[in-house]
């Protein structure tokens, strides 16, 4: 993984600048031979029966104990790491030079058991540090497949590797060009070069100007007591300012202005305020660039983090600093935070600073490797011989065929009016007829197979599209007003359809058995009235077609043949009738006929006034049995009985006293 180093991308050494080699797998120049590096003088010879290590360059130790301190050491871990990642151990030497260029410091050569995790988890970083070479760009400039990064990265021998943002480079230059520029980079400027940067984001601004390079010539100014002056640092800011403008709403995001334009201008009052937030925003930007105008003139530089909208608060408005044609603006290459003075300082620091990593040609040339085998690889040119995988593809038959766009054009009027035979839009038929009846070939056109329509291999014509479909009144448009031709075959594709139904009556007893020979629209008629359509048209007009030999039609249908029809069928439905009713007398003649409830006969007065023994008196209307017999009565019966009884008890009773008055 490669990081940040202490170098500063206007102030390479120059032992370092003059080593470089552009890093890209196209243009990477040959490496010579590796020499392996000599041996210290007192592990060059080494006397019989010394100890040594496989794995660490030749390390010798004069006893158990010196070699058991050795295999606890960060060096050799590290070794046995790098070695288990198939890459080349280092030398002691080298060793600390990585330690003292990491951040991080690890510990000592010496580990104890105590802080053996410690030590393990530090030499585990140090190895993902060097593990990965960044690269530049597109390693592989001839694929177009290669992603692209925003380092481009030179290779200093024998396993030094730096890295530098691509933005820092003019537009137009190539990336073979880099390193000239690079070193171009390096000479001093009178004033010092100078970048502009810009952010803005959810209502927060912040921008400086900064002087990124020395002026050239202080480094030799003296103060007045011939003492050298304070060294000018490499970074000097020079104008900074940062605001912040109500102009999102809190948690949810997104400028009022998008909100506005994607759901319709709101009225409420925070809406109104961060309206009012926008166009401040935008005011103090834009005075604030003009403020600066100068300093950003001399500027080589000009960052601009914004997003597409509020890029345009920066340019090519009326009096505009900054215009969209400047070559020197640039995008932060790397994912930046909040807008704020530290960030802008953080993102400084991660632009001016060259990236570092260490790995050996070995591993360049391993990585690179492993790079291109990752890149997506070309399909294989078709041989003349079949594989087994090209037996599972398909063949070129059954692939779509490539269509001219007159023919595109054709497709489309076809597909419409399949469309609308196969619903029976009439209306929308006969508009259609008269504007395209030319361009589709007439009514009996055939639909061409490379139209591709579901369900349909090509060749049926319309009315057999509209037989099939069961349509009746477009498959009379079709035969009376469109003469269509009823006699050409269905395709031989077609032939597994099902023939219709024979639901006629004796007068269609001559449909065509299923496989035979040749077919016609009749015979795919979906329905008994679509096929009644065609014998009616075939006693209408027998002279247009052979109706009963090659349209296949059983036989005519004439207007008296269906009235007759018809009279048929009233007469069956009114014997139905008749006989429904007779059936229905019969069943009612032999339910018995329920029989009248007769009045019990009115009591003597004696029997009236007698008691029966073990009884107490009895109740007005006869005897306790009498229920009996207005059993299973309604109650309106029952009820009129029951007046008649009262009616008869009354009366006795004045008969009796009329009797003993006299």
């Amino acid at each position: 993984m490669s990081r940040q180093s202490a170098y500063h991308v206007f102030a390479l050494p120059r032992e370092i600048l003059d080593t470089l080699i552009p890093r890209d797998i196209v243009n990477n120049p040959p490496s010579p031979e590796q020499v392996p590096p000599p041996l210290p003088s007192e592990q060059q010879q080494t006397v019989n029966g010394a100890r040594a290590c496989n794995i660490c360059l030749g390390a010798t130790f004069p006893d158990v104990d010196a070699q058991r301190t050795h295999y606890r050491s960060d060096w050799h871990r590290y070794n046995v790491k790098m070695r288990l990642n198939s890459s080349q151990p280092v030398t002691e030497a080298h060793f600390s030079t990585l330690i003292d260029q990491i951040d991080d410091s690890i510990s000592g050569s010496v580990s104890t058991s105590d802080d053996e995790s410690d030590e393990s988890d530090a030499v585990a970083a140090l190895v993902d540090k060097t593990r990965n070479l960044g690269r530049s760009p597109s390693p592989d400039e001839t694929r177009s497949s290669a992603p692209q990064t925003a380092l481009t990265w030179f290779h200093s021998p024998p396993s030094t590797q730096l890295g530098i943002y691509k933005v820092l480079f003019p537009n137009d230059l190539s990336s073979g060009s880099y390193l000239e520029e690079l070193r171009h980079m390096q000479e001093p400027v009178p004033e010092g070069r100078k970048w502009a940067l810009f952010m803005t984001a959810g209502g927060h601004f912040a921008g400086a100007v900064v002087r990124v390079s020395r002026p050239a010539g202080v480094e030799n100014e003296m103060g007045k007591k011939g003492k050298q002056k304070r060294p000018v640092p490499d970074i000097e800011v020079l104008k900074h300012k940062t605001f912040h403008r109500y102009t999102t709403r809190r948690k949810q995001g997104g400028a009022q202005s998008t909100n506005d334009n994607s759901k319709g201008k709101a009225v409420s009052a925070g809406a109104m305020l961060r309206r009012y937030g926008e166009q401040a925003l935008r005011d103090d930007i834009r005075n604030l660039l003009t403020d600066w105008s100068e300093e950003i003139y001399d500027c080589e530089r000009i960052f601009i983090r914004a997003s597409v909208s509020n890029r345009k608060i920066f340019l090519d408005y009326e009096g505009a600093i900054l215009q969209k044609s400047d070559d020197r603006l640039r995008t932060f290459p790397f994912p930046t935070r909040r807008p704020t003075q530290s960030e802008l300082s953080r993102c400084l620091q991660e632009l001016v600073r060259v990236k570092i990593s260490h790995l050996t040609e070995e591993a360049l040339r391993a990585q690179d490797e492993a790079y291109l085998a990752s890149l997506p690889k070309p399909k294989p040119k078709p041989t003349s011989a079949p594989t087994s995988a090209d037996a599972a593809a398909p063949s070129p038959k059954d692939l779509p065929p490539k269509l001219n766009p007159e023919q595109e054009k054709l497709r489309e009027k076809w597909i419409r009016v399949v469309d609308i035979v196969s619903k029976g839009r009439l209306d929308a038929m006969k508009a259609f007829w008269a504007r395209e009846e030319a361009s589709i070939g007439g009514v009996d056109a055939r639909i061409p197979d490379w139209v591709g329509l579901e369900g349909k291999g090509g060749g049926e014509t319309l009315l057999q599209v509209a037989a099939y479909a069961g349509q009746e009144e477009m498959t009379r448009w079709l035969l009376e007003d469109a003469r269509a031709d009823p006699t050409l075959d269905v395709p031989t594709d077609h032939h597994h359809l099902p023939s219709p139904p024979n639901d006629d009556e004796e007068e269609d007893t001559t449909l065509p058995v299923s496989g035979a020979p040749r077919r016609t629209a009749y015979d795919i008629s979906s329905t008994r009235a679509v096929r009644n359509v065609f014998r009616r048209c075939a006693a209408t007009h027998p002279d247009w077609w052979d109706w009963l030999g090659a349209a296949r039609v059983p036989s005519v249908l004439t207007k008296e043949m269906e009235e007759g029809r018809d009279e048929k069928k009233k007469v069956r439905r009114k014997g139905l009738k008749d006989k429904i009713k007779e059936r229905e007398a019969r069943e009612k003649a032999k339910e018995p006929s329920p029989e009248p409830v007769s009045a019990p006969a009115p009591a003597p007065r004696a029997t009236l006034r007698e008691k029966s023994p073990g009884t107490g008196p009895r109740k007005l209307g006869g005897a306790a049995g009498a229920a009996d017999g207005v059993a299973g009565l309604t109650p309106e019966m029952r009820a009129k009985i029951e007046r008649e009884r009262r009616a008869r008890a009354a009366e006795a009773r004045m008969q009796a006293l009329s009797g003993s008055k006299q």
